[in-house]
């Protein structure tokens, strides 16, 4: 399962997705745009490493001391990894939280990083891309863009929760959005309450 991380604000959605894919004894081959980077220390005042192996002890870490699953992480500027290419076979990827300038390259076909290519070879290979937006308001040529992804056969999971589930802490909210953007990807492996009807 691939985890694309880029550089929009919401870096809990990404922790979330991860530590529940983790426990769930999944591999996970997880890129982070250089964007993230500067968001990690934005948001959380932490600086994520550079070194790849350095990477995965630290989303561990940050994902809740799990020791589960396997996670390999990968530089951004590595397009020569496993996950560029076509012919390495996956479940699917999420990026989570997907950046509106990641979604712009995305709809044009660019690949300038490795998380933009493994999107983009997601999309060749009519494989699973499950997309979770986290901006507001959406502009037109947001909105544009994401069509045209959804046109070419992504899924678009707005990190938008719900509140029939009664959530009662922000990892209620964000695990709810993590869990319906697996949904996606045929993954259950998030405890959430879903709707049963009245």
């Amino acid at each position: 399962m691939i985890v694309g991380v880029s550089g929009a604000s919401g870096l809990i959605y990404a922790l979330r997705a991860v530590r529940f894919l983790l426990l769930s004894d999944y591999t996970v081959e997880l890129v982070a745009s250089k964007s993230a980077y500067m968001v990690w220390q934005a948001e959380l005042n932490i600086r994520m490493p550079a070194d790849p192996s350095a990477q995965e002890e630290f989303w561990r870490q940050q994902a809740g001391d799990v020791t589960a699953g396997k996670l390999r992480c990968h530089s951004w500027q590595d397009v020569g990894a496993n996950i560029a290419s076509g012919s390495f076979r996956t479940l699917g990827m999420v990026v989570i939280p997907a950046s509106m300038s990641t979604v712009a390259k995305l709809a044009a076909g660019l690949s300038s990083d490795l998380l933009e290519r493994a999107a983009d070879v997601q999309l060749k290979e009519g494989r699973k891309l499950v997309i979770v937006p986290r901006e507001t308001p959406f502009s037109l040529i947001h909105l544009r863009n994401l069509t045209a992804l959804a046109e070419a056969g992504a899924r678009i999971v707005p990190a938008i929760p719900a509140w029939y589930h009664h959530p009662k802490t922000v990892e209620d909210l964000v695990d709810f959005v993590v869990a319906r953007a697996f949904d996606q990807l045929d993954i259950d492996c998030i405890p959430i309450r879903r709707w049963e009807g009245h």
